[in-house]
């Protein structure tokens, strides 16, 4: 194998492919990066058994100013080629493989030869073969990600909670994630065959494998398409693989969760309330308990933090409405500032059942498609 290419083209590339790739892999094949040149391009690969991503470099996109001069693989140590690459001295850069996999990388006047192995051995990606294929917009679906992954769990003692719900069906793409403490819910319609409509699909998928899909998926590509096999999802753009497998098991039935009542209703700027919050936070975290009082009444509502070491905080909250009872709360600031940064510059609807029942967080246009739930924190 032999190529020359533009060297940022390869480590945009590299970039991407490495996201998957993790040095406390027991496979130690998978700590490297498998490289293909065939007459049509270069195709990068990198797996952790659980995330595969699988980048291809067209050779008739010029900006990659990519020649194939001998077509062939390598696998070569991710972490070490790729400081190899970033600190080359020119902008194109040579690979050639030579007897016995050691590879010879040049650029300008440097040259490095190392070794690699036989890409023969690199395990091979998941067969998907499948008709449940769906079309997503791609920013829409990074937005579904940003607002469901904060609620998954990051405790393996219940991995289902770990991944995001998805469900499928009726010309709707559900997603929801919980971790017994919040829950997050965003429906966005999705274009559907007939024979699709007919159908419910329902996967799990872990919220780190989509934490790095949103960071690869590019800002330019309209559309990606998702292939769901019974233990794999694929999600495709132009040049860009990403596999990921999914979580086994039954997630739990959420939406009895979110109270279809409430007593009290506020509405309030979510970047006015987050401030609000980051200020009485800031001596929360310094108490034993990280938690924040909440009171709302008709004339005023008043956020309140106190740590017994450092001393305490208390603010009223400007608001623009109010329906119902007054009530107090106290609840986990860390898990509001996360609810409220998903709703950017909006105006919000809060809606509060009991001081101990959950509490909704909606947009105060429409309340149905985006959901964020909090549960409160006893404290007596």
């Amino acid at each position: 194998m032999k190529f020359t290419i533009n060297r940022s083209a390869f480590l945009n590339s590299l970039a991407d492919v490495q996201r998957a790739i993790s040095s406390k892999t027991t496979i130690p094949i998978l700590t490297g990066v498998k490289i293909i040149a065939n007459n049509e391009g270069l195709t990068l690969t990198g797996s952790d058994s659980d995330i595969s991503i699988e980048a291809f470099i067209p050779v008739e996109d010029e900006k990659n100013q990519l020649e194939i001069m001998e077509t062939g693989g390598i696998i070569l140590q991710a972490r070490f080629f790729n400081e190899i690459v970033r600190k080359l001295p020119d902008d194109k850069m040579t690979i050639e493989v030579l007897d016995h996999f050691q590879t010879l990388i040049t650029s300008a006047s440097a040259s490095f030869t190392i070794n690699g192995l036989d890409p023969n051995n690199y395990p091979h990606l998941p067969v998907i073969d499948s008709n449940e294929s769906f079309i997503l917009n791609v920013n829409l679906f990074k937005q579904v990600i940003s607002q469901t992954v904060i609620a998954t769990s990051t405790h393996e003692s219940r991995p289902i909670l770990t991944g995001v719900n998805i469900v499928i069906e009726n010309n709707t793409l559900s997603a929801v994630a919980t971790d017994s403490h919040r829950l997050s819910q965003r429906i966005i319609p999705l274009e559907m065959s007939e024979e699709q409509a007919r159908q419910k699909y329902k996967i799990i998928i872990p919220g780190k494998s989509l934490i790095e899909l949103a960071k690869i998926l590019e800002e330019d590509a309209e559309t990606a398409e998702m292939m769901i096999t019974e233990n794999q999802v694929l999600f495709k753009t132009e040049n860009l693989y990403f596999y990921t497998r999914l979580l086994e098991g039954i997630y739990p039935e959420t939406q009895r969760l979110i109270p279809d009542t409430s007593s009290t209703s506020v509405v309030f700027n979510a970047t006015s309330l987050l401030g609000s919050i980051e200020r009485a936070s800031l001596l929360s975290h310094e108490g034993k308990n990280n938690v924040v009082k909440l009171s709302v009444s008709k004339d005023k509502v008043e956020i309140s933090g106190n740590s017994p070491e450092i001393g305490n905080v208390q603010e009223e909250i400007h608001f623009q409405s109010f329906q119902g009872e007054e009530i107090e709360l106290s609840f986990n600031p860390d898990y509001m500032k996360d609810a409220l940064r998903t709703f950017g510059q909006s105006d919000i609807l809060v809606k509060f059942t009991s001081p101990i029942r959950p509490f909704v967080i909606v947009p105060s246009e429409d309340g149905k498609e985006f959901v964020q739930l909090i549960t409160p924190v006893r404290t007596f």
